[in-house]
C-alpha cells in the first residue's frame, strides 16, 4: 500500500494533536478505509484537544488528561481490531496451498505470497516511525529502500506464515507500548500524523489486505477458514 516518495521524520512528542482529515474513498478499498475511520472519529476526536468540564466548579478541563479515557478506549478498540485482522489473515496464508503463492491475479499486481509479506513489512515499519524499531533481523527502518529489500526476499510459505505471524507480534506489542503517548506526532507519506492517527493508519491497512486475500483465496477456490 505504501510507496513513499518522501523520507519519513521520526515521531516527536507534541502539544495535543489535532484533528485527522482523512482522504475519501477513491476505490473498493478506499470506502472500506474510510468506513473504519468514520467509526473511529468518535473515539479519536477527543484525543485530538476536545474539552471535558472538570467536575465541581463547571470549568472546562483542556489537554490530554480530559482525552486520556476515550483515547484509551479507541486504543483497545484498535488492539481488537489488529488481532481480528491477524486471526483471518494468518488463516488465509495458512490455508492457501503452497502452489497458490505465486498466482497473482494480472500482471504488476502482488501475488498471494507478496501481500502477506507486504503486510508483515508495514506492521515493521509503522511502528518504526513512530520510534519503536524492527527487530535487526528484518534490516527494516524507516528507509523504504529496507522495506523493499524485506518484501523481495525469495521465501517459502512456511518462511511467509513465519514473518507474518512475527510481525502481528511486533505490532500488537508497538500499540501497547505507545499507548500513552498518542499526541506524538511524525511525519510519513507526505503528511503529519499524531500517533493515535497513524495507528488507525496502520489498522485499516491490515482490513485493506485482508480483503484482497480474501478474494484471491476465492479465486482459488479456497474457502476462508471462518467461513467454512
Amino acid at each position: 500500500m505504501f510507496s513513499p516518495a518522501t523520507p519519513f521524520s521520526p515521531a516527536t512528542p507534541t502539544s495535543p494533536a489535532g484533528s485527522i482529515s482523512p482522504a475519501g474513498p477513491a476505490s473498493p478499498a478506499g470506502r472500506r478505509s474510510h468506513f473504519a475511520l468514520l467509526l473511529l472519529i468518535p473515539l479519536l476526536a477527543p484525543a485530538c484537544g476536545g474539552a471535558a468540564d472538570a467536575p465541581g466548579d463547571g470549568a472546562a478541563m483542556q489537554g490530554p488528561e480530559a482525552a486520556a479515557p476515550d483515547a484509551q478506549v479507541m486504543m483497545d478498540h484498535l488492539l481488537t481490531q489488529a488481532a481480528t485482522a491477524r486471526d483471518k489473515l494468518e488463516g488465509l496464508a495458512d490455508a492457501m496451498p503452497e502452489e497458490s503463492y505465486d498466482w497473482r491475479p494480472g500482471e504488476g499486481v502482488r501475488s498471494v505470497g507478496e501481500v502477506f509479506i507486504h503486510v508483515a513489512a508495514d506492521n515493521y515499519l509503522l511502528p518504526a516511525i513512530l520510534g519503536v524499531p524492527a527487530p535487526e533481523a528484518t534490516g527494516i527502518t524507516t528507509e523504504y529502500a529496507t522495506v523493499q529489500a524485506y518484501e523481495g526476499q525469495d521465501l517459502s510459505k512456511a518462511e511467509i506464515v513465519a514473518n507474518l505471524s512475527a510481525s502481528f507480534d511486533h505490532l500488537e506489542a508497538a500499540i501497547a507500548q505507545t499507548r500513552g503517548d498518542l499526541d506524538m506526532t511524525a511525519t510519513a507519506f507526505g503528511r503529519e500524523f499524531t500517533g493515535g492517527g497513524l495507528w488507525t493508519m496502520a489498522i485499516t491497512h491490515l482490513h485493506e489486505h485482508l480483503g484482497q486475500s480474501i478474494a484471491y483465496a476465492r479465486g482459488n477456490g479456497v474457502v476462508p477458514p471462518w467461513s467454512r
